[in-house]
């Protein structure tokens, strides 16, 4: 039965698995020496099968009876182990697995409250506590204890329970235990027992004063060890009156920490893994948004669990201009990353060179990725704005003046404009230059209107021979927002395509008038409208992106 070790000895009140298929005149026999609590009468012969004053045509009763009772105990514990790794396994994240983890041991050893310290023996972390039935203060409460009156950090120091190894076991500090995973003594000198810490003599003063204060009176904590780790961590589970577990609890909750400190050791490294490939994934995107004068910038981004390619930039350029992109690389993992990276670099580059041409950018990118990554395709949008504040246009004529101003009553109209701030006050339109590769359209936000940009059709970069698609231009009004966006946050709302434009334009168009101005707050309102789960939603594999780019007024 999945999550069994058969290897280990059974607990005390079972007995071994052929005694379930022992004929019913073999009863006895089933139960004879070696069986626990069944002893064999002196000078009986061990080949026998009956018991002295018994026939040996008829099974007796009490042992049949005892025989029942113990197979049923013993499939009961069985079927709790199963269910307990049943529902260990199914978790996905170490948080998940600590507390189920936390959750079964209590409701095996007895216990209300526990917690569990995740410290990998290679340093390597992460490190965290968790508590069951315990807020952080009380935890707070626990790790004011010295570490050396601490069942769990004797645990994940290696030191043993003094004389609990025999008289050669070393002092607490004087040296360490005996590696749990390759002796059996070692592994019974962790498991470390407090069963009366009110009346127990030399323990630490303070260990006395806060379990008073928590309301404990027993502990008992073990190791949690897995290879190619070693020590993952401890946990210990207190007892509310002075109490320790039978030899039945230790027995299964040992066959259940087995497994579940493998499980924890599977997790931890997918969790290792995880979080490299979302270091790399940050250290490849922008630090931070640049500070361009009539721009405000907010975005909010979130890599799935195996990391994704879906990037996105802000950049400044030369002449006070400001270039946008968003984008997504086929694939996930550190591959993906790795050619996001590439590609983002590339890009920057050629933004540079001629980002006042989006096409020019995309058609350089996409010749880029069909000579150099031919089995990946990706999507991209590059939109080129030039100072949103622009300079002053050509002074307009001023009212009633039909040619050339003759001085002086024209120039001292002239004059006045100039004093007042209304000559050369015109601005220049804000133009937004952009073009699409297979990406979706951009969205624009403001008090009359919230439209999708209609953007060329085009097929994403790498799957064509050569990319080519005219480019748009929009005129975001002051106080409008164009919002760019990936297709992930379209992905994760589980809804189709369609369905999912249509959201996204609702949400838009809902945004509160009090918070416009702020593309801050207009991109946490999208979001949690959008995906009420959050970014962080571990169900769903999609990378999001989403830029909201405020032009002031």
């Amino acid at each position: 039965m999945a999550g069994i070790e058969p290897a280990l000895p059974a607990p005390a009140h079972t007995v071994a698995p052929h005694a379930a298929n022992a004929p019913a005149d073999s009863a006895s026999g089933a139960l004879s020496e070696g069986s626990p609590g069944t002893p064999r009468a002196p000078g009986s012969d061990t080949s026998s099968a009956t018991v002295t004053g018994t026939d040996p045509d008829v099974p007796d009763v009490a042992q049949l009876a005892a025989v029942q009772d113990r197979l049923a105990g013993w499939i009961s514990d069985l079927s709790t182990l199963h269910d307990l790794t049943e529902r260990l396994v199914h978790t996905r994240t170490l948080d998940e697995a600590l507390r189920e983890l936390l959750r079964a041991g209590a409701a095996l050893v007895g216990a209300r409250r526990g917690l569990v310290v995740l410290a990998p023996a290679d340093g390597l972390g992460p490190e965290t506590t968790v508590g069951l039935g315990l807020g952080h203060a009380e935890i707070g409460h626990i790790e004011t204890v010295p570490r050396r009156a601490l069942s769990y950090a004797r645990i994940l120091d290696g030191l043993p329970e003094p004389g609990a190894c025999g008289d050669d076991a070393p002092a607490p500090g004087a040296g360490r235990a005996p590696d749990p995973r390759t002796s059996a003594a070692g592994a019974a000198c962790t498991e470390i027992s407090e069963p009366d810490i009110p009346g127990e003599k030399g323990l630490d003063p303070r260990l006395r004063e806060v379990a008073a204060r928590l309301g404990y009176a027993a502990s008992y904590a073990v190791p949690l060890t897995a290879d190619p780790i070693g020590r993952t961590g401890a946990a210990v589970w207190l007892y509310d009156e002075p109490a320790e577990p039978t030899e039945r609890q230790r027995h299964l909750v040992g066959l259940y920490r087995a497994h579940a400190a493998e499980h924890l050791a599977r997790l931890l490294e997918l969790h290792r893994s995880r979080q490299d490939t979302e270091t790399l994934r940050e250290e490849l995107l922008p630090h931070r948004l640049p500070r361009i004068p009539g721009v405000r910038l907010a975005v909010r981004h979130s890599t799935g669990p195996r990391g994704g390619g879906d990037w996105y930039d802000a950049l400044p350029l030369p002449d006070g201009a400001l270039g946008l992109a968003v984008g997504s690389v086929t694939g996930s993992g550190p591959s993906a990353v790795a050619a996001m990276g590439r590609l983002r670099a590339s890009l920057r580059a050629y933004a540079v060179m001629e980002g006042e041409d989006p096409v020019a950018v995309l058609s350089d990118l996409e010749l880029l990725l069909r000579l150099t990554e031919p089995a990946r395709s990706a999507t991209a949008l590059f939109a080129y704005t030039e100072t949103p504040s622009g300079g002053p246009s050509a002074p307009p004529v001023p009212d009633g003046l039909t040619g050339p101003p003759s001085y002086p009553e024209d120039m001292e109209d002239m004059e006045d404009d100039l004093a007042d701030g209304s000559w050369g006050s015109a601005r220049l339109p804000r133009k937004l230059v952009l073009a699409g590769a297979g990406h979706c359209p951009p969205l624009v936000l403001g008090e009359t209107r919230t439209e999708f940009v209609e953007t060329s059709l085009s097929a994403p970069l790498g799957m064509l021979a050569c990319w080519e698609a005219p480019s748009v231009e929009i005129e975001p009004a002051g106080g409008e927002t164009v919002l760019l966006y990936s297709d992930g946050l379209l992905a994760r709302t589980g809804e189709s395509m369609d369905r999912a434009f249509t959201r996204l334009h609702a949400a838009a168009a809902g945004v509160p008038g009090a918070i416009r101005h702020d593309p801050e707050a207009v991109v946490d309102h999208i979001v949690r409208t959008m995906l009420p789960q959050g970014l962080d939603d571990p169900s769903s594999e999609e990378d999001v992106v989403l830029l909201a780019v405020y032009f002031e007024e």
